[in-house]
């Protein structure tokens, strides 16, 4: 298969460019605050797993010792 020449690939480019929908300031708004809130129970869930799970090894610990 041949390489477009470099004007070729520009003219490309520029004609899918034209073809993306791009998304309005609330849309951009509203996902990035979703990912903002999503981020935020993820990292809530795992620090409480990790205080859980730290807990009972303290505790398997103290047992055997």
């Amino acid at each position: 298969m041949a390489r477009p020449s470099v004007g070729e690939f520009v003219r490309q480019v520029r004609q899918e460019v034209s073809k993306v929908t791009w998304p309005t300031r609330t849309e951009t708004i509203q996902s990035t605050l979703m990912v903002v809130v999503m981020v935020t129970f993820a990292a809530l869930f795992f620090f409480l797993v990790d205080v859980v799970l730290a807990e009972l090894v303290q505790l398997a610990l103290s047992v055997g010792g």
